[in-house]
């Protein structure tokens, strides 16, 4: 006869899992989690190109950066609280599909929200993923005595916001953008206040993966541009849509390169630490998914599909997310910098910002970063050889 300890359990005690757990690693369902956001960070990346395009930059902006905070949001507070519980159990499993389909709901609003600027379905998908994470912590609370008053905090916290995200939709227009940034806030407190309680037993090399994998996640929306202006360029006989072709790819490596060049980028262990290296993540994601976009506007450029973006407006398409990627990497690692190094990213992110204003900028963005990692080895190397 099979042992219990063969069957998944159809519930289990939510207790918290020990930081230092060995192989500690993703699990099949997170990856699935993971994957049901592509299409979500697909459509937002898709919905600013347009905008971007057609020269409707503010626009696309606020809706782009409005919507990634839903995805985004969504994906680290499962993250995080999956770090701390995942019992793996049968009840557990079906909380879980529940939030992948409320970010598939998410996902359905995202091009009405770029042109029409309606966020109903886009709320309604985020209302469901964070409810079902309210019954996780509820049964958190239920399991762990110990954090208890944090798990309490968090169930409440996230129930209240939730309700504001609802009624937020009856406001008339005008009051909707400060209701945002309010709820915005409010969502963002709830970590704040719940971890100061007492702090949920996340694994730090676990988390780091997670962090590594949604990386990955967004660097797809890049990649995929890159490929379409090589295949694009095939079809129009178009040769500066290969020398285009050349530097996303170049840009591309880049930033995988320099987001995977610390052999173990952990999340510092005190709360304030940790939730600073969680939220400024936002922008790394955000802006490496923007690039992407960037990307399909300077094809569009090349192309002339469009006649509304400029060539300047088509190289800070690139270059913004470029930059903000580059100082928001530096800001996270700015600690472990020394020398040299402190200086370095955001130098490289000022001659990104200066490229637009020259020839060939996308090129030349290309070249900043090829030289910064090259440096970047350079100084690793340096720094190895002086260590005893």
């Amino acid at each position: 006869m099979k042992s219990n300890a063969s069957f998944r359990a159809w519930y289990r005690p939510m207790r918290a899992r020990r930081r230092d757990e060995a192989h500690r690693a993703a699990t099949p369902l997170e990856l699935f989690f993971d994957l049901c956001f592509v299409v979500a960070v697909a459509l937002a990346s898709e919905g600013l190109h347009h905008d971007v395009a057609e020269g409707h930059v503010g626009h696309g902006l606020v809706s782009y950066l409005s919507v990634f905070f839903a995805i985004w949001w969504a994906w680290v507070t499962f993250t995080w609280f999956a770090s701390a519980y995942d019992t793996d159990d049968d009840v557990y499993r079906l909380t879980v599909l529940v939030q992948i389909a409320g970010a598939l709901i998410l996902a359905a609003g995202v091009p009405r929200a770029f042109s029409e600027a309606d966020f109903t379905t886009i709320t309604y998908g985020y209302v469901v993923m964070r409810l079902a994470a309210t019954v996780n912590w509820l049964r958190a609370a239920a399991g762990d005595p110990a954090h208890r008053a944090t798990a309490l905090t968090f169930a409440i916290g996230v129930g209240v916001v939730q309700a504001g995200w609802l009624l937020r939709l009856l406001l008339p227009p005008a009051w909707m953008g400060p209701a945002f940034v309010l709820l915005v806030a409010a969502d963002l407190l709830v970590p704040v206040v719940g971890e100061r309680r007492r702090q949920t037993t996340w694994h730090p090399h676990h988390i780091a993966e997670r962090y590594q994998l949604f990386t990955l996640i967004v660097l797809g929306e890049a990649v995929l541009s890159t490929s379409v202006a090589i295949q694009r360029g095939v079809d129009a006989g178009n040769g500066r849509l290969w020398s285009l072709a050349a530097a996303g790819t170049l840009i591309v490596f880049a930033i995988w390169w320099l987001y995977f060049d610390r052999p173990d980028p952990l999340p510092p262990a005190s709360v304030r630490g940790a939730l600073t290296w969680g939220y400024g993540h936002y922008f790394v994601f955000s802006s490496i998914a923007a690039v992407g976009a960037g990307l399909a506007v300077a094809v569009d450029h090349d192309l002339h599909t469009t006649g509304h973006a400029s060539a300047r407006v088509a190289g800070y398409a690139v270059g913004v997310p470029v930059a903000v990627y580059l100082v928001a990497l530096w800001a996270l690692h700015l600690p472990a910098k020394r020398g040299l190094g402190r200086v370095l990213f955001p130098a490289a992110a000022a001659l990104v910002l200066v490229a637009p204003w020259l020839f060939a900028p996308v090129d030349l963005i290309a070249g900043v970063l090829v030289v910064l990692v090259a440096v970047t080895l350079v100084l690793r190397h340096r720094t190895a050889t002086r260590t005893p």
